[in-house]
């Protein structure tokens, strides 16, 4: 008998620690999830308001609300669960990688038959996932090859209907995570997650596919290989945005990252520094479309970022999902 009193000391302090996830998954939900969610539709909102005043796409201020909506959409594309996933929101604010060119058929389709879905926003939704969104956007901005096709009074229509329908997705998937929200701080038999701990792997498997999307396919797919690179793969490179989603999304994750480690400082302080690390080598990068990946000087410097983004990712996998008891499981992103 004179055990259980050892034995209950060991055993209370691991169930309260298992319990106590509600300040974290609370912070998690108010201070980072929701501001940005808040924040989409406020820059997809003035981002019709541009494409209304002028649709030309040369627009200085046109292109200026793009840049502000896309970083908006980029600081929160990696909460790809919830309301985000819903009804392919995310897809359909941002079809990438489009492997097979499905973007410029989709437009060059709409373009070709003068399609009367841009006068009708419910039926633009209908239309192909390809078509719409931020990087059909791009093409409309950006490609030279769709400032001559067809009507200029058409592409200005087709410009209008993608930035509405870019803002009414973002205002759908705002609306959804003001009611969504609970279900992550309250689990249980009203929400998608049973557990704390449940709702705590959610956002630790953010995290982790959000570092892999950013190391792997923002910047593996330009990379290629040293024989074969890829710099045409380069996201959004037409709009010379490619590094910019790198940085904020380094930026996003760094800021979840802390507050998933808030309780363990040692860790919260490997990653802060291998974050600190990964920004500041995309900070010294001059390649906003990162080009370079076939000069061998160049390519190393994106090289070392995408280590050291790897780096981060380690750091997470082996110190903060064990001491948090959770692993970092399948993402949105696999297929599965």
């Amino acid at each position: 008998m004179r055990y259980l009193p050892l034995i209950a000391a060991l055993i209370i302090p691991v169930a309260a620690q298992a319990q106590d996830r509600a300040p974290i998954l609370m912070d998690v939900t108010e201070t980072h999830i929701l501001p940005r969610f808040d924040k989409l539709p406020e820059t997809t909102g003035a981002l019709v308001s541009a494409a209304l005043v002028d649709c030309t796409p040369t627009s200085p201020a046109l292109r200026a609300a793009y840049d502000d909506a896309f970083d908006s959409w980029i600081s929160a594309s990696h909460l790809r669960f919830g309301p985000t996933e819903v009804d392919d929101r995310a897809f359909a604010l941002a079809f990438w990688p489009d492997t097979k060119g499905f973007t410029a058929k989709a437009l060059s389709q709409h373009i070709a038959t003068e399609d009367e879905a841009v006068q009708s926003p419910e039926a633009y939704s209908e239309t192909s996932i390809a078509g719409r969104g931020f990087f059909a956007l791009e093409r409309m901005l950006y490609d030279p090859k769709f400032a001559v096709q067809g009507s200029a009074e058409y592409r200005c229509d087709l410009i209008q209907a993608i930035t509405a329908d870019i803002d009414a997705n973002a205002q759908a998937i705002t609306e959804g995570w003001q009611s969504y929200a609970p279900s992550l701080t309250q689990p249980g038999d009203n929400s998608p997650y049973r557990t704390q701990d449940e709702a705590l792997q959610e956002l630790f498997k953010a995290l982790s596919a959000g570092l892999e999307f950013t190391a792997d396919t923002r910047l593996g797919r330009p990379l290629g290989t040293f024989d074969r690179p890829r710099p045409n793969r380069a996201e959004a490179r037409r709009s010379e945005r490619s590094l910019r989603h790198v940085e904020l999304s380094l930026n996003a994750l760094r800021d979840l990252a802390a507050r998933l480690s808030f309780d363990y400082p040692e860790i919260a302080a490997d990653l802060d520094a291998a974050f600190a690390r990964a920004i500041e080598n995309a900070q010294s990068i001059d390649d906003p479309a990162l080009a370079g990946v076939a000069d061998p000087q160049a390519r190393f410097r994106i090289e070392a970022l995408q280590l050291s983004i790897r780096d981060i990712r380690g750091i997470a996998s082996t110190e903060l999902g064990p001491t948090l008891g959770i692993s970092a499981g399948f993402n949105s992103l696999d297929g599965d």
